[in-house]
């Protein structure tokens, strides 16, 4: 851990966030290939070359965003994170906390159920996965979307700077 407070997330840490958002976001909008892939094998047929290379693109990226996830928490825990900003009230302070945990926590469980659903076979895990998790997701971006705007455009603080260009 950094012995001396820091004002802006790394070149490394801010890089990470925005590949794992652009990644996130692409699994999260084209599903087709892992949905088209899924009803074909659901139905006892069997899936041609192309719908499995599909099916494939979408669980790289989910294995990608799980090893970039750990990559970005080991910096975290050795390079450290700004501290909070003053600007919000407690109140959202805490959600914003909250919302960053769970992001942090959704960015593990959504590849890991992926995971147990496409290569283990277990399909409560792919009915989680893309049922549940990835809604309670969606509603977590738009959280802390927000958050980063109000941040930026009512309190008028430098938290969206922190994760874009640094200080």
């Amino acid at each position: 851990m950094p012995s001396a407070p820091i004002d802006a997330y790394s070149l490394p840490q801010r890089a990470l966030h925005w590949l794992m958002a652009v990644l996130i976001f692409y699994n999260l909008l084209f599903t087709d290939g892992m949905n088209e892939w899924h009803h074909i094998v659901r139905r006892g047929e069997t899936p041609t070359a192309d719908q499995i290379s599909s099916a494939n693109v979408h669980a790289y990226i989910g294995i990608a965003i799980l090893l970039l996830a750990i990559v970005r928490i080991c910096l975290r825990l050795v390079q450290g994170a700004p501290s909070e900003t003053t600007e919000e009230p407690a109140v959202f302070r805490l959600a914003a906390k909250l919302v960053h945990f769970g992001l942090y926590a959704f960015i593990f469980a959504m590849p890991v159920t992926g995971i147990a659903a496409y290569y283990l076979g277990i399909d409560s895990a792919g009915s989680l996965h893309a049922d549940v998790l990835k809604v309670v997701l969606w509603i977590l971006i738009v959280a802390h979307v927000a958050g980063a705007l109000v941040h930026q455009f009512y309190w008028k603080s430098n938290v969206l700077r922190r994760m874009t260009v640094g200080r």
